[in-house]
């Protein structure tokens, strides 16, 4: 009776039926863990990409930093309009960009610097908006117009003039101010319907909605104080207090506002000033990265700045300069 216990014992605990369900259960956690990865990641790239049919417009998107942001936007996805005022800079690259590189880039030829060119661009955005947006259902949000909604706004039209203090005219001052700050702050004030999303006006709640976001070009010179000659790193101080004042009276409306301050940037336009062996060695000893910033090391910045990923980032002014600012007196006897 012993043995035929025994047996019977063997053959309720089959060793191969074990194995089986084991590896039955290994397969379904493998599964289940498979689709929790993919789910994860898919929730990453998400928050990591721009959603489709993305509508962003660049200032001054032609050359050195202004093209690099028009560039890496359009390469997420982006439908973007930009202007310069140069008429045959434009269709070079414009050219470009659509025959090319495939980009979804318009290119409008104003000057933003002007009242007229101003309001002539806005009327363009606009157009080119309701184009944008003709059919394919863009916007879900409720804005004042729904078939005219902004994503992101770059601000990047700036000009300088070098000289001491005191040897400014009044007309280098107005057109620097009128060129860097006036059409900054003119042009983000009429986008502001266009940027508005109204369903974010509910303070304290937890939302996932996606917010507009402006993001102003700024400069190291309005954090700190360099040679780059006066009125220049007054208007880009003043980018950097506006940034901060419209980051908190419109959050509550969705519109994000941040400003990226550059060093010098390998730029047709630094290098003029760069030329100088003497002066470039200056600038490369003060830098602890201990070179000059290429274009994209912005852009990517002004990109991340738009992502989904960055919604809860506002009023921050957000220099890439290689350490320049955080210096100090670290000079190359340290090194």
């Amino acid at each position: 009776m012993a043995m035929i216990h025994l047996t019977q014992r063997v053959r309720v605990f089959d060793p191969v039926s074990s194995l089986s369900l084991v590896m039955l259960i290994l397969l379904c956690w493998g599964l289940f863990l498979s689709c929790l990865t993919a789910g994860v990641k898919a929730a990453g790239e998400v928050g990591w990409s721009l959603p489709p049919k993305t509508t962003a417009v660049v200032t001054g998107g032609t050359k050195g930093i202004g093209k690099a942001v028009v560039e890496e936007l359009a390469k997420k996805g982006c439908r973007v309009l930009t202007c310069s005022r140069n008429q045959e800079d434009l269709a070079r690259v414009t050219h470009e960009w659509k025959e090319v590189l495939g980009f979804d880039v318009t290119g409008v030829c104003a000057d933003v610097s002007t009242r007229d060119g101003l309001d002539s661009f806005f009327s363009e955005i606009e157009n080119w908006l309701d184009h944008a947006s003709d059919g394919d259902g863009a916007s879900d949000d409720n804005n004042n117009d729904n078939r005219r909604r902004l994503d992101i706004l770059v601000n990047n039209v700036g000009m300088n003039i070098r000289k001491p203090s005191v040897e400014y005219t009044k007309e280098d001052t107005e057109t620097v101010w009128r060129t860097n700050y006036d059409s900054m702050f003119d042009l983000t004030m009429k986008c502001y319907p266009l940027l508005k999303r109204q369903n974010n006006n509910n303070p304290g709640a937890s939302s996932s909605s996606s917010s507009s976001s402006v993001v102003n070009i700024g400069s190291v010179a309005g954090v700190t104080c360099m040679k780059s000659g006066t009125p220049y790193a007054s208007t880009k101080a003043a980018m950097n207090q506006l940034t901060g004042n419209l980051a908190c009276e419109w959050g509550l409306d969705g519109i994000r506002v941040n400003c990226v301050a550059p060093w010098y940037i390998n730029t047709e336009l630094a290098k003029q000033v760069l030329k100088d062996e003497a002066y470039l060695k200056s600038v490369v000893e003060r830098t602890p990265m201990g070179r000059v910033g290429e274009p994209e090391e912005v852009s990517g910045l002004v990109a991340f700045l738009c992502l989904p990923v960055a919604q809860y980032i506002t009023g921050q002014v957000i220099s890439v300069d290689g350490g320049f600012t955080r210096n100090g007196y670290y000079d190359s006897f340290y090194r």
